[in-house]
């Protein structure tokens, strides 16, 4: 490599919760860098959340870490081309983007759920990913499973 690696920025924990995986999930959300409505979707979506489950004997920031944790994913396809042939290789997935693929996902498939507002459509998909459903579970499990079909090519790992 002819540059340094660049240095990693320190987040700031958020105002109500004083978590950094918060902010880290609010940047991903965030849209021509408004913030300030990011944070609004966030809380919105975590107020919701604690409203629907009020059984479950959990705080609503806890539900949705453990439905980050629901959809993360350990192993992943990367493609690699050995002798003219791509072949599907699987790796496991480094710590920093097992967090970025999770929070990712559940951006992504919160926005292509229907419903009035963002905040409702991520309160919905923190609840399914909570349950062990929805898009980005599927989406962790299809990773899984396309991993498990092509282990027959791991000796091939870089």
């Amino acid at each position: 490599m002819r540059k340094a690696k660049p240095k990693k920025r320190i987040l700031l924990p958020d105002p109500k919760f004083g978590d950094t995986l918060v902010t880290r999930f609010v940047n991903d959300l965030m849209k021509a860098g408004k913030k300030s409505i990011a944070y609004g979707i966030f809380y919105d979506a975590i107020d919701r959340v604690g409203e629907k489950m009020k059984d479950a004997d959990k705080a609503p920031l806890d539900i949705w870490k453990k439905a980050l944790e629901n959809i993360t994913p350990a192993i992943e396809v990367k493609s690699r081309r050995i002798g003219g042939a791509n072949f599907q290789v699987p790796t496991e997935v480094r710590p920093e983007r097992k967090i970025a693929l999770s929070v990712k996902n559940m951006i992504k498939y919160s926005r292509t759920r229907n419903g009035k507002s963002m905040a409702e459509k991520l309160a919905a998909e923190i609840m399914a990913a909570y349950n062990e459903e929805g898009g980005a579970f599927k989406r962790k499990e299809d990773m899984h499973k396309m991993a498990e079909a092509n282990k027959a090519f791991a000796h091939y790992r870089f």
